[in-house]
């Protein structure tokens, strides 16, 4: 009986798994929403009778009944790139350009242009056919597990398809784009409007607010949506040849693919494209922001590597700006992290590409006086590549008095102290005062990121919510949260309060070079905060060195001495070191053990991606071991670590004759 019930089970389960792919991935459905449905239930009472018979990848099982307390950190197998922008045809063609000068001139390039969809970037890895992780992209090397959200998109599959031409692979890690439909986009808006809550800008900010939801119930009522575009990983199975190819098998595993995409064997087939695109691209029912182009081969995209950030294989091109005219009520200005003063237009509110702009950026006060801009001028406004909106000229000035200049502050507008240009020769205006309030968000972020602090579990969204309930007054306060000052917060549960209670707690013994780091001392970064730690040892003895005594170290120049004696010497200052010692935080860097460190006098340069390090943890590992990290090779450099697709400086490091070592060696020598 529990055979045939399985059996049973089983042939529902595929039927379902069919039927969503001739919707999602073919476009063509062969039975009714209500005979889906009816199936559907058939299998969920099957399953409710037989619960031991439930599989993770089942169809039933695409919604959790739990509420999340958090999402977890996860590390990407292989770093999701940015794509460098192209703004027009000339850029593109200079792209394609330094394309074919990174490969042999006989070689002939092929590309594959595809709609650049305005969503959110994920990536989904599965093991032996199942879904086991869905990420977001995060900062490329480590995204949020929101795994059990993705699961709601019926466009992804639980479980891909086997293809009767290959092997399954073991590890496929495929990354894609989540996005809402426009009809989608409306409904949940209307429903908002309803609820009197805040409306979504537009259907990106609602795809990301979706997939940051802990209830996966409401994520699946959002009605999200995913295509196919790229993969990281893909082991266990023959080798992809090229883009085009992977795309074509990429539907047969079940995955949806958009169905606009070409392969074009030259640019101008590519221009071709990108024309088409933008003139129909609100024909589409999701919204698009540009083409993707990418050399087509895997081998040629091999060859040409990637620099940091993205790829030399592939660029986005980026659909004209929309335009629009609209009257400049006010100029207010922001403080940064950095305590840089940014002015801000205020505008009479006007529709530009389906968003209501009511603030332009003026970038700095000079750009103020190169515009010749006053308020109550009317201004043309462009969303520069689609996203900030930015004013371009003055269309027409307000006349007579009507027409008000604007006058640079001499007061922070927050909390009230001097600003100044550091050098006159600069463009940025600053507050001076390192602990201004509302540079209070932005530092807290720096002063818990994982190069600083690394207070595990205490992100962007946290501090908003501490600094917006006034939780926190500076850096120093977090050490004073009690888990009851957590569960007031939104999101917060008991478990994830305990969690970050005893993160928190963890970092107080950070070595002092970390603090220093930490505290945003304009101009001091990793590097000379070690220099700092190393060469004076505790907190009390950085404070009170002397101008002369600072800038006798070769690494201290006279910029970054003027700026941390200007640090050390405001009262907000040593109020905050002096609650941080109240807290038990410590103040001093470990002493070196005698004798010669393991790298000491070593020069090292990291290029290319690194798995098991970041590119700063390797270089801080690198300066307590005694070593120097330097940016760039040069005859004095000892080695160079190359990771994945090294960039440039792997060619120079062999030109030069330095030795190059791979990670797992560098590895090897680090050990302790």
């Amino acid at each position: 009986m529990k055979k045939a019930i399985g059996r049973t089970i089983d042939e529902l389960r595929d039927e379902i798994r069919h039927h969503d792919y001739c919707y999602y991935v073919l476009n063509q459905p062969e039975i009714s929403d209500n005979e889906y449905d009816d199936l559907f239930k058939k299998l969920k009472r099957l399953e409710e009778a037989n619960p031991e018979l439930v599989v993770p990848d089942s169809p039933t099982q695409r919604v959790s009944g739990e509420v999340l307390e958090g999402f977890k950190a996860v590390q990407h197998k292989t770093k999701m790139l940015s794509l460098d922008n192209t703004y027009s045809f000339e850029e593109l063609k200079d792209w394609k350009e330094r394309v074919c000068k990174g490969l042999p001139r006989s070689e002939q390039v092929e590309y594959v242009a595809e709609l650049k969809i305005d969503g959110v970037s994920i990536s989904l890895t599965y093991e032996k056919g199942t879904l086991n992780i869905g990420a977001t992209r995060g900062d490329g090397q480590r995204g949020e597990d929101v795994t059990v959200n993705l699961k709601t998109v019926s466009s992804i599959p639980l479980r891909i398809i086997q293809d009767s031409d290959r092997q399954q692979p073991a590890t496929l890690e495929v990354r894609g784009e989540v996005h809402m439909t426009n009809k989608d986009f409306e409904k949940v808006n209307k429903a908002r409007a309803k609820e009197g809550a805040a409306l979504f800008a537009n259907p990106r900010n609602s795809t990301a607010g979706s997939l940051k939801l802990l209830d996966p119930k409401q994520v699946a009522l959002r009605r999200l949506n995913c295509f196919i575009h790229s993969f990281g990983v893909v082991e266990g199975t023959k080798e992809l040849v090229d883009q085009w190819g992977f795309l074509q098998l990429a539907k047969k595993w079940g995955f949806r693919v958009n169905p606009n995409s070409k392969l074009c064997k030259n640019l101008d087939e590519v221009i071709k494209f990108c024309r088409h695109w933008q003139e129909r691209k609100d024909s589409l029912d999701y919204e698009v922001d540009g083409i993707v182009i990418k050399v087509n081969s895997f081998k040629q995209q091999k060859r040409l590597g990637a620099t940091l950030k993205s790829p030399r294989w592939a660029c986005a091109y980026k659909f004209p700006a929309k335009q629009v005219t609209t009257k400049l009520k006010a100029i207010k200005v922001q403080v940064g992290r950095t305590g840089v003063i940014t002015p801000v237009a205020e505008l009479e509110p006007v529709e530009c590409a389906g968003v209501i702009i009511k603030h332009a950026t003026l970038h700095n006060f000079d750009e103020i006086e190169r515009l010749g801009v006053k308020i109550g001028d009317k201004v043309l406004v462009e969303r520069a590549g689609e996203v900030i909106p930015k004013i371009v000229k003055v269309v027409v000035a307000a006349k007579g008095q009507n027409g008000k200049q604007f006058k640079i502050p001499t007061k922070c507008p927050v909390c009230k102290k001097e600003v100044t240009k550091e050098k006159e020769e600069e463009v940025a205006y600053r507050c001076i005062n390192p602990l201004c309030p509302a540079q209070l968000e932005r530092g807290l972020i720096h002063f818990a990121s994982r190069n600083a602090m690394d207070i595990e579990g205490m992100g962007e969204s946290v501090m908003q919510q501490l600094v917006k309930n006034k939780m926190v007054k500076d850096f120093a306060g977090i050490y004073f949260l009690k888990k009851g000052d957590l569960l007031k917060l939104e999101l917060f549960a008991d478990k994830r309060a305990d969690n970050l209670v005893m993160a928190i707690e963890k970092t107080k013994d950070r070595p002092l070079s970390r603090l220093l780091f930490a505290l945003g001392i304009r101009h001091v970064g990793e590097k000379a905060a070690f220099i700092l730690a190393t060469k004076f040892h505790t907190m009390d003895k950085v404070i009170s060195a002397q101008k002369d005594q600072l800038s006798a170290i070769h690494e201290i120049g006279s910029v970054m001495t003027e700026s941390i004696e200007n640090f050390f010497k405001q009262e907000e200052t040593k109020r905050l070191i002096e609650k941080l010692k109240r807290a038990g935080v410590r103040m001093t860097e470990p002493e070196r053990k005698s004798g010669p460190a393991p790298l000491d006098g070593k020069t090292f340069v990291f290029t290319g991606e690194l798995t098991g390090f970041s590119r700063q943890e390797a270089q801080r590992l690198v300066r307590e071991l005694g070593g120097n990290a330097a940016s760039s090779v040069s005859g004095k450099t000892d080695f160079i670590v190359a990771g994945g697709n090294p960039g440039s400086k792997y060619a120079q490091a062999k030109k030069l004759g330095v030795k190059i070592i791979s990670e797992k060696e560098f590895f090897v020598m680090v050990r302790r």
